[in-house]
């Protein structure tokens, strides 16, 4: 699930932004590590390229722009933009995702986006929690060096003038967090809803807190001889016991009380929810908890939980498909001792294979599975709602894409206006040739949209406001339908695996034949 992160800058060394994507830097204060000599130690692995820098260093072709149109020479301008764009660390062994597909992905989203400026881009395969996010450095000078056509979120025309600075406003952070949706869901990568909110909303303070408490802890366990513990945060604490309270509360009153007791005071006012807890004396909003604690939230899980069966109910099929997670392939080692690998290999692919084994005869057993075609029966039919998911999300799409048509055409006329008052201005058939000679190219464009309107039988344009919204609602309807496609292909692939692995238990070898899924 891909993220986007913005951040501003005011410092004018413009080489500090390529130092820092290129070296080595201490994550708690942003120092440079330096080595026994005293100098930067440089990145491991890193992708970086540059745009629209003419052949110049960044640095370099920054400083120029800003001389040539007398910009950012102010201590407080911003001076450039950074935005991080990490994916989710499953893409990798699931998707393939690569350095050099995410340096790719970050060129392309950075052309796209944030043309006519120049731009640092730089890839890394890790972040600071070491969970193995590869993520995309995108850093653009604020100020743009060529005229660009309008985005959908750009109201000011300064926003496509050369010379002008860039704005990162709300509308434009949920244009790129649209896009970023689109890039991930056509590369065929994890995403999540970056339009819809955030469950749990941890801000850049909690994160470092976290990082530098659990640093901290670490040394004192490892000083008093104790394990490893996790750290959290009281924000963290906070959520983790409401949602303790959440999954077993039926009722508002009933929730409240739950949280009383853990000495938890949760109040409403003017529908929103905030939560006091003893040590403080002004209480925690929801927002800053995250979406899955505010009181559309926390309504709809009580209503769950009312309306939920008793305990001894059968869990769904969907529910038992989750439980065995990770189920793989098993290893052909005597192939594999064919290729060459030693016995240290084969000891290791047999433990691995009993493990494969035990979780698909677990699989079998749990879902009811009494012949193995019952078994191809249930693959046949997770596949058919693969296809199905598949065939539900065209239709979004091509809804999508005529949006954002419809979106272009409208921009393109209004950008045109002015051409055509001109025109219109125009008093005799001479002046008027002359005139549409010196625009064609804006009156050929602006001719163009009214025909699309007629085409489609538009007879009013729909406000910026109104359409934006229609595209981000189709966009959300698209990521849901995307994870739920790759939640059921998930499914199925799990299910055929289940059969091969039993397959090769039964038979003493892997079966042969290719699954008419495989093709």
């Amino acid at each position: 699930m891909a993220t986007l992160k913005h951040l501003s800058s005011k410092n004018a060394d413009y080489g500090a932004a390529e130092q820092y994507l290129t070296f080595e830097h201490d994550e708690f204060t942003g120092k440079p590590v330096l080595d026994e000599q005293g100098r930067p130690v440089p990145r491991q692995d890193y992708r970086i390229s540059s745009l629209n820098c003419g052949g110049e260093d960044f640095a370099v072709a920054c400083m120029r722009a800003n001389l040539r149109y007398g910009k950012n020479q102010r201590r407080e301008d911003v001076k450039s933009h950074h935005y991080i764009l990490s994916f989710d660390p499953r893409d990798g062994p699931d998707h393939g995702l690569t350095m050099d597909k995410a340096q790719e992905l970050g060129e392309r989203f950075c052309a796209e986006q944030f043309p006519g400026h120049q731009a640092l881009v730089c890839t890394h395969p890790d972040g600071h929690n070491h969970s193995g996010n590869i993520h995309v450095h995108i850093v653009i000078n604020s100020l743009r060096v060529e005229e660009v056509e309008r985005k959908p979120y750009m109201d000011r025309a300064s926003d496509t003038q050369a010379g002008a600075k860039h704005r990162c406003t709300a509308a434009a952070m949920r244009h790129f967090r649209a896009e970023v949706m689109e890039l991930c869901q056509g590369a065929g990568l994890y995403q999540i809803d970056l339009l819809g909110g955030s469950k749990s909303r941890v801000t850049d303070r909690e994160y470092w807190a976290q990082k530098k408490g659990q640093l901290a802890l670490d040394k004192d366990n490892a000083a008093q001889g104790k394990p490893p513990t996790k750290f959290e945060t009281d924000k963290e604490k906070l959520r983790q016991e409401i949602r303790a309270v959440l999954a077993v509360a039926v009722s508002f009153e009933d929730f409240a009380q739950r949280l009383s007791q853990r000495g938890i005071t949760v109040k409403e006012s003017r529908g929103r929810l905030s939560y006091l807890t003893p040590d403080r004396a002004k209480p925690i909003t929801a927002r800053k908890l995250g979406d899955e604690f505010d009181r559309a939230a926390v309504g709809a899980a009580l209503e769950r939980n009312a309306a939920r069966p008793s305990r001894g109910a059968k869990p769904s099929i969907r529910e038992q498909l989750r439980q065995p997670q990770g189920v793989q392939k098993m290893v052909d080692i005597e192939a594999k001792k064919a290729q060459g690998k030693g016995i240290g290999y084969q000891r290791w692919a047999s433990t691995f294979n009993l493990k494969q084994a035990a979780q698909a005869l677990n699989i079998y057993t749990e879902h009811g599975f009494s012949s193995p075609e019952e078994l191809d029966a249930a693959i046949s039919a997770a596949f058919a709602a693969v296809h199905d998911s598949s065939a539900k999300l065209k239709p979004i799409e091509t809804a999508l894409q005529e949006k954002k048509e419809l979106q272009k055409q409208i921009g393109i006329y209004r950008d045109t206006k002015p051409v055509r008052d001109g025109l219109a201005a125009q008093k005799t058939p001479k002046a008027r040739a002359a005139y549409r000679q010196k625009h064609e190219a804006d009156l050929l464009c602006s001719e163009a949209a009214v025909r699309f309107f007629k085409a489609k039988g538009i007879t009013k344009l729909p406000s910026t406001k109104e359409l934006t919204a229609e595209i981000e609602a189709l966009l959300s309807e698209k990521n849901a339908g995307y994870n739920e496609y790759q939640e059921k292909k998930r499914q199925a692939n799990e299910l055929l695996t289940v059969k091969r692995n039993i397959d090769q238990v039964l038979h003493g070898a892997p079966s042969q034949r290719r699954d008419e899924h495989d093709r």
